[in-house]
């Protein structure tokens, strides 16, 4: 991806689907939560929980077997990933250097909840590419 076309992305995210990640993030806490968004062109269709099998509140790893059958039902629904999303449960709404080091899959983006601020959640998305961060636009679909 060219810088402008990091600056164009965006991710459309239903209540629904948005209330989950919350909800699962809060309920997790103070382990971090993680998941997938699946969807097409941008908007996401469904959310997939994961298991965070580090059981850590400063990392998170999803099992290789859960993963593959989510990408098999992915493909099955004919959607595409778009995001991998996780909590931090205590820091702010940025990715970290680990997460920067373990974000592999450069054509999506990645979703941070973050819970440590006094004024409840806060969700950011952001596109990696080359070394390059951008932040990304969440649109929060009221449907």
């Amino acid at each position: 991806m060219r810088p402008e076309e990091l600056q164009m992305l965006e991710l459309a995210i239903p209540r629904d689907v948005f209330d989950k990640m919350l909800n699962q993030a809060a309920d997790e806490a103070p382990m971090e939560a993680c998941g997938i968004l699946a969807g097409r062109c941008g908007r996401v269709g469904k959310l997939y929980k994961m298991k965070n099998s580090e059981h850590r509140c400063d990392h998170f790893m999803m099992e290789p077997k859960e993963q593959f059958a989510v990408a098999q039902d992915i493909r099955a629904a004919s959607l595409e990933m778009l995001a991998v999303y996780h909590s931090h449960p205590a820091t702010p709404a940025r990715l970290s250097a680990e997460d920067i080091r373990l974000a592999l899959t450069p054509e999506i983006l990645y979703v941070i909840i973050s819970l440590g601020g006094p004024g409840g959640p806060v969700v950011k998305g952001f596109a990696l590419e080359n070394g390059r961060i951008a932040e990304v636009p969440l649109r929060i679909l009221e449907e």
